[in-house]
């Protein structure tokens, strides 16, 4: 879909800032709950890693040295349009966040002219996150692990 990618390229650079009272009303109360709702996010991401392990994509890496709440559940795959629109066609979201590195941002064409990352790039054709969120069941989880183990199985 064209139309939601082109929200992702930036032609000035500029400040996101849409919290108004309600939001923030809404925000404080939730904010009480803020370190079960990052458990939770851990652990739906952890039943993810095990039950993804087994496929051929790379899931988040956790180095130990800190605690990642997922707020982006993201692997890196080279089937990422088979499985995108498998996960489509069965009625599940996914998304691709970051579909163009920074230093191909117009907003950067002259500051970055010529400039080329190959990891970043490669990084960039890749990526595909997940949904993840503290109400996700593992059985939503192992359904969605169907359907990515079966579009990789379908286009090998």
């Amino acid at each position: 879909n064209h139309g939601s990618r082109e929200r992702y390229h930036y032609h000035v650079i500029g400040m996101n800032s849409r919290l108004d009272e309600l939001q923030a009303a809404i925000l404080r109360v939730k904010l009480r709950h803020l370190g079960r709702f990052n458990q939770l996010r851990r652990d739906n991401a952890h039943h993810y890693s095990r039950l993804l392990a087994a496929l051929d994509l790379e899931t988040p890496y956790e180095d130990g040295k800190g605690r990642h709440v997922y707020h982006q559940y993201t692997v890196l795959t080279e089937q990422r349009g088979a499985i995108q629109s498998s996960l489509a066609d069965a009625g599940i979201a996914s998304g691709i966040y970051y579909p163009v590195p920074l230093h191909r941002q117009e907003v950067f064409a002259r500051q970055f002219s010529g400039v080329t990352l190959p990891v970043c790039e490669r990084i960039a054709d890749r990526v595909l996150s997940l949904p993840i969120y503290p109400e996700l069941s593992g059985e939503q989880i192992e359904r969605i692990v169907a359907v990515i183990a079966a579009a990789e199985k379908a286009n090998p």
